[in-house]
């Protein structure tokens, strides 16, 4: 039976069949329905687009609001605050290449009278934290009077604590953690299981060492002693690091530099802080304008939409594949 692409005609509307001239009347029925169901399905189309468009534009001022409403106060005399906030790494709101750009435009700002990294982070990349200090460095000397100041909240840690040591002093809060002087390296061996599981590893390589740290493989005494050789060299660039910075204010022994991690109030007396503060001390107390204004760069909405699809999968696959075996200052 054939079948009318919209819906049924009500019966009231169905002419009467004793009716000489009923075909002409069921067109005329018809067509009237049909075009009240296109009038119909345009108006909930039009409807659907405007809620998109307000979803869209709901979610813009969202992404964008903190950057809206600091803009208004730029033109003031004001303390620049860049926030290091969570994993140091290169696709992270706190990679090297955000912050470095948050920390050029807050020295090149006249307003800007000083400038405060708070830091509430566990660390992360060795290279993205170095290339923070280095840059920190540079812009101190290009400045030579704009003031640098960390301040750590919840954790300044490891890769974090190598950020902090470029500004010109630390203050904490008496429990924030601070510290983590060392270098990492993760991974998993699943050799044993293998053996139990009757499974074989067939790994072809062209290089000697091509293979090493494979999750799936033996660890062999050379590759152990040839890694351990790169941390080593690793943890007195971030020691080096950290005597530069600190200088004769640090009081503790190699202790310091063990991995160990102490409480804000234990990291002033071991002169790995100058003091307790917060942002809103150092700005108001110490840099002299209370008023305070971010710098960070986050990422855009594309941006992490992106990561929270893509996140989960990669990771997993990563792991699987033994991927994970990556240096960390954490």
């Amino acid at each position: 039976m054939m079948r009318w692409p919209f819906r049924q005609l009500p019966s009231s509307r169905l002419p009467d069949p004793q009716d000489p001239n009923w075909e002409r009347a069921l067109i005329n029925s018809v067509t009237v329905e049909f075009l009240r169901d296109q009038r119909r399905a345009r108006r909930w189309g039009l409807f659907f687009k405007l809620a998109a468009l307000v979803y869209v534009v709901i979610l813009l001022l969202a992404v964008y609001a903190d950057t809206l409403s600091q803009s208004v106060g730029v033109s003031d005399e004001h303390s620049a605050l860049i926030e290091v906030k969570g994993m140091i790494a290169a696709d992270t709101d706190a990679s090297a290449d955000k912050l470095i750009t948050a920390l050029r435009k807050a020295f090149k700002t006249e307003q800007a009278k000083g400038i405060i990294l708070r830091i509430n982070s566990p660390g992360g990349s060795p290279v993205q934290s170095g290339y923070v200090n280095d840059e920190i460095q540079r812009l101190k000397k290009k400045y030579p009077d704009k003031p640098v100041y960390a301040v750590a909240m919840d954790v300044c840690a490891s890769g974090a604590y190598y950020i902090a040591v470029a500004a010109d002093q630390i203050y904490v809060n008496p429990a924030s953690l601070i510290g983590s002087i060392g270098v990492r390296m993760d991974g998993f061996g699943f050799t044993r299981a293998m053996e139990e599981l009757g499974i074989e590893r067939r790994l072809l390589v062209a290089g000697d060492h091509k293979g090493i740290l494979d999750p799936f493989s033996p660890l062999e005494p050379f590759d152990e002693a040839f890694v351990q050789r790169l941390l080593d060299g690793l943890h007195q660039q971030f020691i080096a690091a950290v005597k530069e910075g600190r200088g004769e204010r640090l009081t503790g022994g190699d202790e310091l530099f063990s991995g160990l991690f102490w409480t804000g109030a234990e990291s002033v007396e071991l002169g790995l802080a100058d003091g307790l503060g917060s942002s809103s001390s150092v700005a108001r107390d110490l840099i002299g304008a209370e008023d305070i204004v971010t710098y960070s760069r986050k990422r855009d909405l594309l941006e992490r939409l992106a990561e929270r699809l893509g996140a989960t999968m990669a990771s997993t696959w990563a792991q699987l594949m033994g991927a994970d075996g990556l240096v960390s200052l954490r």
